[in-house]
């Protein structure tokens, strides 16, 4: 059996605050293939992010384990640690805020392959102008400041230097969150384009359905810091199995009048649960249109409901329930348009 890239088994993540210990991320469990984008997704504040920096061991995961190519780096130390480090990088949300001001483009880009001892001067200053030339911008962008640029253009200096290193993974927190529709669109075809031409894997952490459908293989969704579903990317927009997921999907703007009617769509009741007392039993059953007694009591396993697609709810262990609407799925056959 070929052993994933990534295997995440029972993360949690939690932070000590003034109110209590709150468990931002609470037993997650999955895989990623070698070549593969997983699609993360979940409201603000779900834990999305601290899953995605606990990978990349910004953060000290509290409990569970992530393996890399069957390695345990959970708790490794920083000189442990090292020679991994550059099998997987991250592309933060703000590129403003994770690129150097006082760095030229250029030395941002060649600093990872100085600290790795990758090449001559002259080699370094090569391989700069080939990621330069690879995310699509001038050779001359390497002399300039990153406040000189764009916010897609910083995203794409972003971009090369998680590249620089020829990393196995990328992990991608809200990449294109912060950019109008166009530069989203532009962002989305170079990670794709780069996938193709490198076999980079991507975990692409978004709070917006629409966007992962565009990149994904296959979906998580995430609510008060549990997976919930988990499901190859057409399946679950034809077949959402938890009724969190086809709240996700109706939020989505469909550009149809036969089914952009609000009386279709069943928009989620009350608030966020308190992350601090999640609600006993399935975390959902709050705000659940099909809430069953046992929810309120029980918490579901993650369960297979069909090969492939996982789900966390006791809709498909009950008999007699009905099944959740289906969707059509998008189609992802043409690239994403401007």
């Amino acid at each position: 059996m070929t052993i994933p890239l990534l295997n995440v088994s029972d993360l949690e993540v939690a932070y000590p605050t003034r109110h209590g210990r709150l468990h931002a991320v609470d037993r997650a469990s999955f895989t990623l293939q070698k070549g593969e984008t997983l699609g993360l997704v979940g409201e603000s504040g779900c834990g999305k992010s601290s899953l995605g920096k606990a990978i990349m061991r910004l953060l000290e995961p509290a409990g569970g384990k992530i393996a890399l190519d069957g390695v345990d780096i959970t708790h490794l130390g920083v000189a442990a640690l090292r020679p991994h480090r550059r099998r997987f990088q991250m592309v933060f949300q703000d590129p403003g805020g994770s690129l150097d001001p006082r760095l030229r483009v250029g030395q941002s880009l060649e600093d990872p392959l100085r600290l790795y001892g990758l090449g001559d001067a002259a080699e370094r200053r090569e391989r700069v102008l080939a990621l330069l030339q690879q995310v699509g911008l001038p050779a001359n962008a390497a002399t300039r400041f990153a406040h000189e640029f764009s916010g897609g253009q910083r995203q794409r200096i972003a971009i090369a230097r998680a590249l620089a290193l020829d990393p196995d993974l990328v992990v991608c927190d809200e990449p294109v969150s912060a950019l109008d529709v166009s530069l989203q669109a532009q962002v989305l075809n170079l990670l794709a384009d780069l996938q193709q031409a490198r076999g980079v894997a991507y975990l692409f952490i978004s709070h917006d359905l629409s966007v992962v459908q565009h990149l994904a293989d296959r979906v998580a969704v995430m609510y008060l810091g549990q997976i919930v579903e988990l499901a190859p990317r057409a399946e679950l927009w034809r077949r959402p199995a938890h009724p969190y997921t086809q709240a996700l999907i109706d939020a989505v703007p469909v550009m149809d009048p036969r089914r952009s009617r609000i009386a279709d769509k069943q928009p989620l009741q009350g608030d966020l649960p308190n992350p601090f007392q999640p609600p006993q039993g399935c975390r959902f059953h709050t705000r659940c249109p099909h809430v069953l007694p046992r929810c309120r009591s029980e918490a579901p396993a993650l369960r297979s409901v069909s090969p492939g697609h996982l789900a966390a709810c006791h809709l498909h262990s009950d008999a007699g329930v009905q099944p959740l609407r289906f969707v059509p799925p998008p189609s992802r056959t043409e690239p994403v348009s401007a």
